[in-house]
């Protein structure tokens, strides 16, 4: 159920990242799109001002106190024919503004013996500008541009409108650029060809995040997998030491009563009185841990190495601070302490059973978790070998496998920035020090 979970979040996770990725690209496209548009509309306004102002004014004053096709009607059609064609435009047109809803056209620029040059554009024909730019025109006297117009008799189009002036400064016309839909898309085209690696680097990226955020996932599954695993072979061993130990307490256990109920059988009740006051002795002198540890696994974890200390008769003494060591995770925890304790135990077991002994101190300050191991046995000689991966001092044993234990409690301390040292204490004895920061 947990992995189900865990595999649907990370579904998740992946579509809505090639969601919002997908998405930007779409707005990045969408914005190119917008800001030709925008460019296009801009440059063709500004030559609408440009033509309008370097207009003949004098002819067109005639020709608008006559509107008629005089000579200055075919002046200024030239004109405005020339710059069509320098602008690479559809319609370059003059145009009469007397209302906010419709205007009608002047001069359309044409050469005089072109297809184009069609009866279709007689003087004060209905123009094609929508109504909301009419109104801009008409109000406001200034400049405009439409959105794209689709026309069934001049084709698709945007316009843009710059006043003509007089001298006086009167708004007494106005100048019209048809740009062509097709002269828009295929500058927009060419746009995105120039912008298509920015595309493709977009679709590159999008896949190799996906990818690895795979990889990390796959990688961070398995990394837990080995902790969890770690953790498992850990307890699973603290575990069996427990029953163990019952297992023999119980076997004790049974030959005891068995030796008491042979003595009062046999009438000698002062006789299995001693020997119950002898047992008892023995049963005080095992130390029990005191229960005020707020870590579990550091409670279970001592509690074995305890036991197996009492096993081979070693007098271990252990002090733990009231505090959780939240800062730290337990099977990194659990590989510090676990490796240190077997490494002293082992160390203490090489001397007689009277000299054995194992001092374990868990503290905590406000910077820093202290760790402090010390016991009794052969001293270190050379500490600055003993953390090399397959250093030991131990005899080889068939089938397992020897100086691992120090070379992963630094491998573990290191991730903390923390730092361990092991030095000699005394001629028998062993002081071991791990210090890890509270971040």
């Amino acid at each position: 159920m947990k992995k189900s979970r865990i595999k649907l979040v990370l579904i998740l996770s992946a579509a809505l990242l090639l969601f919002f990725t997908s998405l930007s690209i779409y707005t990045s496209y969408k914005k190119i799109i917008g800001t030709v548009e925008e460019s296009i509309a801009n440059q063709t306004l500004e030559a609408a001002k440009s033509i309008a102002a370097e207009i003949d004014m004098v002819a067109y004053e005639r020709f608008l106190e006559n509107p008629t096709k005089n000579k200055y009607y075919w002046e200024l059609r030239s004109y405005l024919n020339d710059a069509r064609e320098k602008l690479g435009a559809l319609y370059v047109y003059t145009f009469n503004v007397d209302n906010p809803v419709v205007s009608t056209t002047w001069i359309v620029g044409h050469p005089p013996k072109s297809s184009l040059a069609r009866e279709d554009f007689p003087i004060g024909e209905v123009c094609t500008v929508p109504e909301e730019q009419v109104n801009i025109a008409y109000y406001k006297k200034t400049t405009f541009v439409t959105d794209i117009i689709k026309d069934p008799k001049y084709g698709t189009y945007l316009t843009v409108g710059a006043p003509i002036k007089n001298e006086e400064g009167d708004v007494i016309s106005y100048l019209g650029i048809d740009i062509s839909v097709n002269t828009v898309n295929d500058i927009k085209g060419q746009v995105l060809k120039d912008n298509l690696s920015l595309f493709i680097f977009n679709g590159v990226f999008i896949i190799m995040v996906i990818v690895s955020f795979l990889f990390m996932q796959r990688w961070y599954q398995k990394e837990v997998q080995k902790e969890v695993g770690y953790t498992e072979d850990t307890y699973q061993a603290e575990i069996k030491a427990l029953i163990a130990s019952v297992s023999s307490l119980r076997h004790d256990f049974t030959n005891h009563i068995q030796v008491v109920h042979g003595l009062l059988q046999i009438g000698e009740p002062e006789q299995a009185q001693q020997y119950l006051a002898s047992l008892n002795k023995d049963i005080q002198s095992i130390e029990v841990i005191k229960l005020g540890v707020d870590h579990p696994g550091l409670l279970i974890l001592l509690q074995t190495k305890k036991l197996a200390a009492q096993n081979h008769a070693i007098d271990m003494d252990i002090s733990v601070s009231a505090t959780s060591f939240a800062s730290i995770k337990t099977t990194d925890l659990i590989k510090i302490l676990s490796n240190l304790i077997d490494n002293a135990i082992d160390a203490t077991t090489e001397l007689p059973e009277e000299k054995r002994r194992i001092e374990i101190r868990c503290e905590a300050d406000e910077e820093r978790y202290i760790f402090k191991i010390v016991n009794t046995g052969p001293a270190i000689k050379d500490d600055t070998q003993v953390f090399n991966k397959g250093f030991t001092t131990k005899k080889p044993e068939e089938g397992k496998i020897r100086g691992q234990g120090l070379f992963i409690v630094k491998e573990v301390v290191g991730k903390y920035e923390g730092k361990v040292s092991i030095y000699p204490s005394g001629e028998f004895e062993t002081t071991a020090i791990v210090e890890v920061p509270i971040k």
